[in-house]
């Protein structure tokens, strides 16, 4: 018999060398019996394990006591049964008793599968759920320094009239050829999928309730959410459909990033992890209270190795089941780095990994030892997002209506310098001068994610008319084209929010994570209305990619290859240096004007051919210009070689 692995109110096997010698926790499936093992704190008194016909009604068909055995190797007891008979398709609870009481039915913390709802585990057969052709699906071998990151959310993406997919809302939806061209056709080659594990919020068992959720809710981690499947409450459908999502993209060439949001729970008491064992994934104040890093009302205890050992095997799940690329950690600064680096050891090469370097409080742990931006150096193979690029460019999260560069202001050249350097320690740069960090935080240009919008603020379109009033739509246009040449140009790594080719906006909403469809959708109908704006984002991208100047990709080339012009009110210029392996252009020159005016700047005496010029790019050429003054548009980028 094939056995499948359902690991479910516990740690499963640590596969990292680093970690060897960890206990397997695991349902072992046959249609002989199945064998249920989870831990417990010690002062556990039981384990009850009740097994169901349906994954939300009905009463339990059996009741079973598990039984103590041995301590895995971070001292929690281990509680076992063997539960005779076929029980594919049937679901389980788990119910521990502490202090003569029983704490209530959950799956346990890393079940695998789930009925609707995610309140019950499921028995299935996970090879059953592969698609066919999925053990020959591989991974895109694409370096980290070509990456183009596409940020986007399931229904988002989708769920409009205009978007012409069949399966709106769902993980199918990118399976489907339309989808797959529009992405091949904008040139990103790496999807970054807000969270899709099962969240708590949206009850799947009504979602013609339209309940709309980003899904920063963590319910059950190792389980893709009902919600986006076309069945919730079959367990199969969301894990099978989820996988031909992937292959689908694979079969593109593009990545597959996973969102993952291991530094808080939806909430407490209804954690799985709670429920399980009491307070030994959370943080606590020195009086008592529960620590809220995550502004969420609790942050999990990454430094505990009970914690440490979850999110490790969790990340090694997605890669190894659902053969995911990389992962983008929320609120990466609430995790210590030592569970940081063991992730990073712990997954292939190829995994891509970064994350938000803050939190949104204090973190009940030493600050000095946390996954923040200004440590991203101390994290080889780990990367952090630039806030400083984002709010150079655009003004401050914290002030909707405060312009920056893009509006003309003066004095946040530095900071823009610096993101186009990739947050490395460059003798041009004057850390003095950039907005937040006071120093170099990258070893590696590959480190830092270079943007302009996310998920978790208002899009550019609505940034610019908050932030500038009376902004024409002509200005909108330019200055967001200009925005997005400072970040598809820079050395880090590129990363833009789904839409944004579409000149998408969300009504002004700054935070639209529960705001519904009118909100959040794609209006598909404005790749008609504003075509330039689609090829300007095409070309961009493929000018990158096919110039590697523009992602040197190595600290010390961008160092001796990246020369910085002087800088200007609102301009920053500079000049890529001959003599690159693999570019066929000699000397190129980007120079960024913010200004309402055209500008004038000055480059060596020669004809130089224009690539792009006044919201335009053509890398056959726009014309020419002659040194050594060269005069650029207003509210634009120019870029031009030798």
């Amino acid at each position: 018999m094939k056995p499948i692995h359902m690991a479910i109110a516990a740690i499963t096997a640590l596969l990292a060398p680093a970690h060897a010698g960890a206990q397997q926790q695991t349902v072992n499936y046959s249609h002989d019996a199945t064998t249920f093992q989870t831990i417990t704190l010690s002062d556990a008194q039981a384990v009850k394990l009740r097994i169901y016909d349906n994954g939300q009604d009905g009463k339990p068909v059996k009741t079973v006591s598990l039984k103590k055995g041995a301590t895995d190797k971070n001292g929690y007891p281990t509680w076992n049964a063997q539960v005779k008979g076929d029980l594919e398709g049937k679901f389980y609870t788990f119910d521990v008793k502490y202090a003569g009481k029983f704490r209530g039915e959950c799956p346990g913390i890393s079940a695998k599968a789930v009925g609707v709802n995610g309140r019950r585990g499921a028995v299935i057969d996970m090879a059953s759920t592969d698609p066919e052709g999925w053990s020959s699906d591989q991974s895109p071998v694409i370096d980290a320094r070509d990456l183009v990151l596409y940020e986007m959310h399931h229904r988002d993406f989708s769920i409009d009239p205009s978007s012409g997919l069949e399966h709106k809302g769902k993980f199918l939806a990118l399976s489907e050829p339309k989808a797959i061209a529009h992405l091949k056709a904008l040139g990103v080659n790496a999807v970054h999928m807000l969270p899709s594990f099962d969240y708590a919020s949206v009850d799947e068992s009504h979602l013609e309730n339209n309940k709309y959720n980003w899904g920063y809710d963590p319910l059950n981690y190792n389980v893709p959410e009902g919600g986006y499947s076309t069945n919730p409450a079959d367990p199969k459908a969301r894990i099978r459909e989820f996988k031909q999502m992937v292959q689908a993209l694979h079969n593109a060439g593009i990545k597959v990033i996973l969102d993952v949001v291991y530094n808080h729970t939806f909430n407490i008491d209804g954690s799985n992890f709670q429920i399980m064992m009491p307070d030994e994934f959370f943080r606590k104040n020195a009086d008592g209270t529960y620590s809220n890093g995550s502004g969420c009302g609790n942050e999990t205890a990454s430094d505990r190795p009970v914690m440490r050992d979850y999110m490790i095997e969790s990340v090694k799940y997605w890669v190894d089941e659902y053969h995911i690329d990389g992962f983008r950690f929320d609120l990466m600064g609430v995790h210590d780095i030592e569970t940081m680096n063991a992730i990073r050891e712990a997954l292939p090469p190829h995994i891509y990994i970064y994350g938000e370097g803050w939190s949104a409080g204090s973190c009940a742990y030493d600050a000095d030892k946390l996954g923040m931006k200004a440590a991203i150096y101390k994290m080889p193979g780990i990367a952090a997002f630039s806030d400083d690029i984002r709010d150079a460019l655009r003004g401050p999260f914290s002030d909707d209506h405060q312009a920056a560069f893009l509006a003309g202001l003066p004095g946040h050249e530095e900071s823009i310098k610096m993101g186009i350097a990739g947050a490395i320690k460059h003798p041009q740069v004057d850390f003095g001068k950039v907005n937040y960090s006071k120093r170099s935080w990258t070893l590696q240009p590959t480190q830092m994610i270079s943007y302009v919008s996310c998920h978790d603020d208002m899009c550019l379109v609505d940034r610019l008319k908050s932030s500038i009033p009376g902004i024409t739509m002509d200005e909108l246009i330019r200055l967001d084209l200009l925005a997005q040449t400072a970040v598809f140009t820079s050395q880090g790594v590129p990363f833009m929010l789904s839409g944004e080719e579409m000149l998408r906006d969300k009504k002004g909403v700054h935070n639209s994570y529960e705001s519904p469809d009118s909100i959040n959708h794609l209006d598909w109908t404005n790749l008609e209305k504003y075509p330039q704006v689609f090829n300007y984002y095409k070309n961009l991208i493929a000018l990158r990619q096919n110039h590697r100047a523009f992602h040197l990709g190595d600290a010390e080339m961008v160092k001796s290859k990246l020369e910085f012009l002087p800088s200007q009110d609102a301009l920053v210029a500079y000049h890529l240096k001959s003599s690159i392996p693999g570019e066929p252009w000699n000397d190129i020159y980007v120079v960024l004007n913010a200004n309402k005016s055209e500008r004038t700047v000055t480059v060596p005496k020669g004809t130089y051919t224009v690539v792009c010029r006044n919201i335009a790019i053509d890398e056959n050429g726009l014309g020419t210009v002659e040194g050594p003054t060269v005069k650029v548009p207003a509210q634009s980028a120019m870029i031009f070689h030798n």
